[in-house]
């Protein structure tokens, strides 16, 4: 490969194994050790020793090296928290939602990548209960909270269930008059792109049972979230990202739920020749996406890893003021901050997981 660059926004596939289940998601990052690098830079052994050996047979002279692209870092971006992503939806009166009583696959739905938040009810008898999930593609967040009409409550985390893993969660005893609101989000991962498993449909793939009996009654609310810039302008999620600006939260600590939710903040830059390529740190955060100037840069978990930083080339950016969101899917960083820095990172959790995972 002579160079792997960015799988931006959510064009990221994904390999397998012998089976299904033996699930590996791309990161946003296809650097891939090629000898032009992600950010285009051909300052490296690889490089060099292609060229040394071009330039053996070569009957002409080889044109002069191209220069590193220039990059800078911009410093701090410190972050609002604006609304949470459940916040964002009328579970009651919605028009953009799909009913169904088995839940229907992200492509029923006419949705390609991103995002199918799953809601249904069970009844509120007591006990723990048993949520199965046969064959889930790809990863979903699990919540409960008792009908607004009720209590008001703000859905509640309960885990998380992975296709490599495929593992049962227990629900715990809530409290409600009648029935308890079941929130399942899940996420497109990215796409299987080679081999038997190549028709790799997305989202909830199977019933879903409760204590062996299958839930019913499901409404299905698309996200695909590719670039904000394609979102409705009517959309509350465009307006929350970018209303209030300047203004202050009163507790940097606000969010503790674990409830996905959108965070803004912004940064400048002042002249157009300071307009360079740059990479942001997610470091302490937890999961979820990115985006600048409406742009996706791409999926960041610096939990698992190896991936730290997201490049953002400078075409993305422009002099002037430059709008960061991020939708954190888990657990902000208590100080809401990230960094924009002038290198790539790839030592977040190494280990943890096979390299081609997010």
């Amino acid at each position: 490969m002579a160079h792997g660059g960015t799988n931006f926004g959510f064009y990221s596939g994904a390999n397998t194994g012998s089976a299904e289940a033996d699930y590996q998601p791309d990161l946003t990052s296809y650097d891939y050790d090629a000898p032009i690098r992600e950010d285009g830079d051909v300052d490296n052994s690889k490089y060099n020793a292609i060229r040394k050996v071009i330039a053996r047979y070569s009957s002409v002279p080889l044109p002069s090296v191209p220069s590193n692209i220039q990059k800078t870092a911009y410093g701090p971006i410190h972050l609002q928290r604006k609304t949470s992503l459940f916040d964002e939806f009328n579970f009651t009166s919605s028009t953009n939602v799909f009913e169904s009583e088995q839940p229907m696959s992200m492509e029923s739905v006419g949705q390609l990548f991103g995002f199918l938040l799953y809601v249904t009810q069970y009844k509120a008898n007591g006990g723990i209960k048993t949520l199965l999930i046969p064959k889930l593609h790809d990863r979903a967040q699990v919540f409960i909270s008792c009908p607004s009409e009720v209590t008001g409550a703000r859905p509640s985390y309960v885990g998380a269930i992975e296709r490599w893993s495929n593992n049962k969660l227990n629900l715990p005893n809530l409290k409600c008059h009648s029935n308890i609101n079941l929130l399942i989000l899940v996420e497109n991962m990215g796409r299987v792109n080679y081999g038997p498993y190549i028709f790799d449909g997305k989202g909830i793939l199977s019933s879903v049972y409760l204590d062996g009996e299958i839930l019913h009654r499901w409404k299905m609310f698309p996200i695909p979230l590719h670039n904000l810039n394609e979102v409705p302008t009517h959309n509350g999620i465009m307006q929350v990202a970018y209303s209030a600006r300047g203004k202050r939260l009163t507790s940097k600590h606000e969010n503790t739920s674990r409830e996905p939710a959108f965070y803004s903040g912004h940064f400048s830059i002042d002249k157009s020749s300071e307009v360079k390529d740059t990479y942001i740190s997610f470091n302490n955060w937890g999961k979820g996406i990115a985006f600048v100037n409406d742009f996706n840069i791409g999926r960041y978990w610096p939990l698992r890893g190896p991936q730290c930083n997201l490049y953002v080339p400078a075409p993305v950016l422009k002099q002037g003021d430059n709008i960061l969101v991020i939708l954190e899917l888990e657990s902000p960083d208590p100080e809401l901050v990230v960094h924009s820095v002038d290198e790539p990172d790839f030592t977040c959790s190494f280990g943890n997981m096979n390299l081609h995972q997010l």
